[in-house]
């Protein structure tokens, strides 16, 4: 008796399961690649991103925004203290922000704008920063173009940005101080 028919019966099936599971992966990712795509090419036009009445503008109603000008809505954040002089702050700022990724766009009187991209759907993101030289404080703007909810990435970038910007004028400070 010829058993290899019997045997065959499986395996073929098992094969054309794993083409329909191909052919279905193929169509699921091509249509999340062009969700994403139309979702990539909407969002705040840059041109929209600027100060308002000399503050940083207000973030909107939805959580993938933070901002130290927002004061008693869920997007508040710390501003970020400096202790130096201001030039020496800004220029450290800057620098803090190109290591952290950030793409600068505009630094001109006391009011910087970057832009962070995300590595695997490269969402854009907008950091903005004004210096309050008088109180010794940047306040700070981090909000995605698009979307609803960031999953809290704006709030992180800019706990990241004080963290390394704290701990580069600590270094600083410390190595003025050796003889």
């Amino acid at each position: 008796m010829d058993t290899s028919y019997s045997c065959r019966g499986p395996v073929m099936l098992e094969e054309g399961l794993k083409k329909s599971m191909l052919n279905r992966h193929h169509w699921v990712t091509t249509i999340l690649g062009l969700l994403f795509a139309v979702i990539s090419c909407s969002g705040k036009n840059p041109a929209d991103i600027r100060m308002i009445n000399g503050r940083l503008s207000p973030c909107p109603d939805t959580p993938n925004c933070v901002c130290s000008e927002d004061e008693g809505r869920s997007s508040f954040i710390e501003p970020i203290a400096f202790n130096d002089a201001a030039e020496i702050s800004w220029e450290r700022a800057k620098a803090v922000i190109q290591q952290m990724g950030g793409s600068l766009k505009t630094s001109e009187d006391g009011y910087l704008r970057a832009t962070f991209t995300t590595k695997v759907f490269r969402f854009v993101d907008d950091l903005e920063l004004r210096m309050d030289d008088k109180k010794k404080v940047f306040h700070v703007r981090s909000a995605s173009r698009v979307g609803h909810s960031d999953l809290g990435v704006n709030r992180r970038r800019i706990e990241r940005l004080r963290a390394a910007f704290n701990l580069e004028q600590k270094s600083t400070n410390r190595k003025e101080k050796e003889p």
